[in-house]
């Protein structure tokens, strides 16, 4: 890898476009190299991944109002819709909009974690729709998404934004541009373009998952794609984005990041060296924030010690930081106390979360945040017993570059009435690629039959699984055979109507 030293540049200092970020991405994206077979193999996982989370939640209702926006803009030989089948079609950044919004709804994707955040799996969704809209074939979707998940992976590791409050689908925007480049064998300067501006129109603040979280957070990084596949469109048509869009007088690191004074050290794959980011990612066993994974088990095993929830006089979680501070009692955040929050407020408090994993031995993506799951009395009582507080240790591991180190569970030690103690720690949740059951090929097929059993059709399942795990070898006008159809008369529809779907 090759580790870029990243700054603020005066305008009196001109820095030569080269020597830019946004450039260096661009070159990264353009680099015909070669996808080596574990990448592909991980990809043909992420994207039966994407599709079983998308179809669990396709008739939730932040889905519902996606697709009727994206039905709205219909367009022959355009891209497909979750659920919709393989003769509806709409406009490329739309599907993008729709399909992101359903595989980001659950919060049950794949993840990576490090300087920040980010679920790369959100690289699939603008990526697949494109390929369908432009007649790619599978081989050139797998280079795109390769592309994605190793600038999107990249910047995270070197480039915090959460704490300047800054939301980090800001990293989204640029790697799903730089994933298209490379799927439609842009040249340098086109990506270069598309990779500035898609930066530009994709920073927000992290309000969305803060205090009572709403549903914009399933759309943040559907929000992403759809801008990054308008900025890529306005690049290939010749124009031009702010720039430099990292390293200027007023650019995004200078008055939105560390400020003018900033340096970041930013990896990226050298000329010819493969793109093998997907590999560092993990994807998600339970329907929760990624922090709470490895609780999770640990709160499984705990619970099975305990025999009346009524003798438990205190629940104290260390852990990491972000832990701490986003998802536990160090975010300072009632709503994650409230029985009556939502479902995605539910899932960013840690403390509900390893209440109804220590009491049920077993965590689902519905019934676990249904209002009686989380209301009900004895569980209450015990939520509002569990704290947290940061540990350097873990937050030290939380950080570290080493994989065999790098950590994000914590040690939960459950204090009885009497003064007995049960305790244990975990450090990584049992499906990550360093746990006790890694995740393989079989595990995520399992994943996909279990949330879709009840909505699909079992010929369906089939079809889906085999046409996925062929696309390495599909035709282009097989790629739209990866939407997905629901039975006739099971997908729902927004009973609303906006302004897209309004008729005189």
């Amino acid at each position: 890898m090759q580790h870029l030293d990243i700054r603020v540049h005066p305008e009196s200092d001109r820095l030569p476009r080269e020597q830019q970020l946004a450039w260096k991405i661009a070159e990264v994206a353009a680099d015909p190299v070669d996808v080596i077979p574990e990448v592909e193999e991980m990809i043909i996982n992420r994207v039966i991944d994407n599709a079983s989370v998308a179809i669990a939640s396709v008739n939730r209702h932040p889905i519902l109002t996606a697709r009727a926006e994206a039905l709205a803009h219909s367009r022959e030989g355009g891209a497909t819709l979750f659920g919709c089948g393989p003769d509806i079609r709409v406009h490329a950044e739309w599907a993008a909009w729709a399909n992101g919004t359903a595989v980001r709804e659950l919060d049950f994707h794949d993840t990576f974690l490090a300087a920040e955040y980010s679920h790369p799996g959100d690289n699939i969704p603008g990526i697949l729709a494109v390929a369908q809209q432009c007649g790619r074939n599978g081989h050139d979707l797998i280079r795109g998404i390769a592309t994605g998940y190793e600038i999107q992976i990249d910047l995270v590791r070197a480039i915090c934004l959460h704490k300047h409050k800054i939301d980090h689908v800001a990293h989204l925007g640029p790697s799903v541009a730089a994933g298209l480049g490379t799927l439609l064998g842009l040249p340098t300067e086109t990506i270069y373009q598309s990779v500035q501006q898609a930066l530009h129109v994709t920073t927000a603040t992290r309000q969305s998952r803060k205090g009572e979280i709403s549903s914009w957070k399933a759309y943040a990084p559907s929000h992403a794609g759809k801008m990054a596949v308008e900025s890529v469109d306005r690049a290939m048509l010749g124009e031009t984005s702010p720039s430099p869009i990292y390293e200027g007088e007023d650019s995004v690191i200078a008055w939105m990041l560390d400020g003018k004074d900033a340096r970041y050290s930013v990896p990226l794959p050298g000329p010819g060296e493969a793109k093998r980011a997907i590999l560092d990612s993990y994807t998600k066993e339970h329907s929760a924030e990624y922090q709470s994974q490895a609780l999770i088990d640990l709160a499984f095993r705990l619970g099975k010690q305990v025999s009346n929830w009524e003798n438990v006089k205190d629940i104290l979680i260390e852990t990491s930081h972000h832990t701490h501070y986003v998802i536990g009692t160090g975010s300072n955040d009632p709503q994650k106390f409230d029985p009556t929050a939502s479902r995605e407020t539910l899932d960013h408090s840690i403390m509900y979360i390893v209440a109804v994993a220590l009491q049920d031995g077993t965590w689902h993506h519905v019934r676990s945040y249904q209002p009686e799951r989380a209301q009900r009395e004895d569980t209450v009582r015990l939520w509002k017993k569990i704290r947290t507080i940061e540990d350097p240790k873990w937050t030290e591991r939380y950080h570290a570059t080493d994989p065999s180190v790098k950590a994000f569970g914590g040690r939960i030690t459950i204090t009885m009435n009497d003064g007995s103690v049960i305790a244990d720690e975990l450090a990584v949740a049992n499906a990550h690629p360093l746990g006790s059951t890694p995740w393989t090929r079989p595990d995520y097929i399992r994943k996909f039959r279990t949330l879709t059993e009840d909505i699909l059709a079992a010929s369906e399942i089939e079809r889906f699984l085999e046409i996925a795990q062929r696309l390495p070898k599909l035709k282009p006008e097989e790629l739209c055979k990866l939407e997905i159809s629901l039975p006739k008369g099971s997908l729902k529809s927004n009973p609303k109507t906006g302004i897209f779907g309004y008729r005189k």
